[in-house]
């Protein structure tokens, strides 16, 4: 492998890292990506699973951030209608509240009109006390602004671009850290470590993309030697899982008096995800943990809306991630720019390097356009922007054609009950078909570890998604991590632990 030079070498398997691999491969060039660990372990599985335009960043004057996300929704959802849908969004008010109404109504119309909107249906006002969506609130809150937003399965999204991108030719390294990297000869020369097995190896590339997510920073520090980078604050948000506290299908959008915002939303069919928090972090990005602090904040500010308050007792579970803003000098976490800023290093040299700083899941697949625009100035340009009109993998059926597809799984396949059907379609959309072969019962499908986790799903992720632990199995390529017990998860663990690494 050391032989070979790669146009691109990318460190950094987030959905930055994976969405650039995938776009710059689909253009014609040679790509490397390495990931230290597992694909989506960092910042993008840990997000509030929006796509969305980001209501609350019109406060903060970014409206071009805001119309460039308002414009990737439809865009994205065309893309992978299998884990990208609607959602639509009930934010209460009463007289008296953080924001007046005037403001709300002047963001909404900003937010139905900024960006392009031809499927999601518009704003629209609600009578809480006739509106279903008003049954688990507090009576204070007679009245809310109704708006559309999507929902992302975030994991999901990072993993089938790079599923992607290896399909068109790109050399993926899961669990692969860089730990040096230097210019020599006009190229990179990029020595790696296989966080698995300990095996070195070298590689060379005409260029090196920089997407570490939270370790950006510590990668220009300690692959590149230098010492002076601070460009990067990090910021620490957390949720909650609770068993589910409302029927309704939308989701709540709740002010705190503090000004920040959460989000309650319709969780995994049985649950309801509350998040997030804002607040600085300086430890290492791998050992973020919801405090108590965060726990009781999520409790208290869900329980001054919702008439049965929330209760620590009531979770499930938890997660935190980073998130790795570009320090643009803002007093406050929760008032730093989402926006993202790609650095461009060596232009007009050889060797040159791209550092990419913040950005959000919606803008993901705009940020890797702009990352190519760059690559193209310092290496030349190769094919065109074509991720637009694209699929990602099982992704290839109409926006609105998710029902069609469970129907069509269904008929093939009659042993499924309706519920597993409908989230394998979810998870895999058209490559349901590839997990489950020629199977013509429930047998077929192997062991069964818990929930409607069958062995023949396993596999399939070993064999096409580079999971290799359980964990990977259980909280990023799925939530099943929700349906089974610790003793269930306990041998999943000794299974996968017992087969080869057979994704490639």
């Amino acid at each position: 492998m050391g032989r070979e030079i790669h146009d691109i070498f990318v460190i950094g398997g987030g959905i930055n890292g994976c969405g650039i691999a995938r776009d710059a491969v689909g253009r014609g060039y040679s790509v490397a990506l390495a990931e230290m660990n597992d694909f989506a372990s960092g910042t993008s599985s840990g997000a509030t699973k929006l796509i969305h335009g980001g209501l609350r960043y019109l406060e903060h004057y970014e409206f071009r951030l805001v119309r460039e996300s308002l414009m990737e929704r439809e865009i994205l959802w065309a893309m992978a209608p299998h884990i990208i849908w609607p959602l639509r969004f009930v934010l209460p008010y009463h007289k008296g509240g953080i924001r007046p109404a005037w403001l709300i109504r002047l963001g909404l119309f900003l937010y139905d009109h900024l960006g392009g909107r031809k499927l999601l249906p518009a704003t629209s006002v609600l009578d809480m006390r006739r509106d279903p969506a008003g049954k688990p609130l507090k009576a204070l809150f007679a009245k809310a602004f109704e708006y559309s937003d999507g929902w992302v399965d975030d994991a999901r999204m990072v993993v089938l671009n790079a599923r992607d991108a290896a399909d068109k030719g790109a050399t993926i390294l899961p669990r692969t850290k860089v730990v040096a990297a230097r210019r020599e000869n006009g190229l990179w020369h990029i020595e790696t470590t296989d966080t698995v097995t300990g095996r070195t190896d070298s590689h060379q590339a005409r260029m090196l993309v920089n997407a570490a997510g939270p370790w950006v920073d510590h990668v220009i520090r300690a692959a590149f030697g230098q010492n002076e980078a601070r460009h990067v604050r990090l910021v620490q948000g957390s949720h909650i899982v609770v068993k589910k506290k409302f029927d309704d299908p939308r989701a709540y959008f709740f002010q705190n008096p503090d000004n920040r915002i959460i989000f309650a939303i319709p969780y995994e069919g049985d649950f309801t995800l509350i998040g997030t928090t804002d607040r600085d972090y300086t430890a290492d990005p791998k050992d973020v943990r919801i405090s108590e602090e965060e726990t009781v904040y999520l409790c208290n500010a869900a329980s001054e809306y919702f008439k049965e308050p929330v209760k620590p007792e009531d979770i499930v579970w938890t997660y935190s991630a980073v998130r790795p803003l570009y320090d643009d000098g803002a007093s406050k976490a929760q008032e730093a720019t989402r926006d993202y800023v790609l650095k461009l290093e060596g232009e007009g040299e050889a060797a040159p390097l791209l550092n990419v700083f913040g950005g959000k899941l919606t803008t993901y697949r705009r940020l890797s356009e702009h990352a190519l625009e760059k690559i193209g100035a310092a290496i030349g340009v190769k094919g065109a922007p074509w991720t637009a009109k694209s699929h990602l993998p099982g992704g290839d059926f109409p926006v609105k054609g998710y029902e069609a597809e469970v129907v069509k799984l269904k008929r093939r396949y009659p042993f499924l009950a309706d519920p597993h059907a409908r989230r394998l379609v979810r998870r895999y959309g058209t490559k349901a078909e590839v997990l489950l072969g020629d199977a013509r019962g429930i047998d077929d499908l192997g062991r069964l570890f818990g929930g409607d986790l069958y062995e023949a799903e396993v596999k399939y992720l070993a064999e096409h998604e580079w999971a290799r632990h359980g964990e990977d199995v259980l909280w990023r390529r799925t939530k099943d991590g929700l349906r089974l017990s610790k003793e269930q998860a306990q041998s999943l663990e000794e299974y996968m632990a017992a087969i080869p690494a057979m994704a490639g």
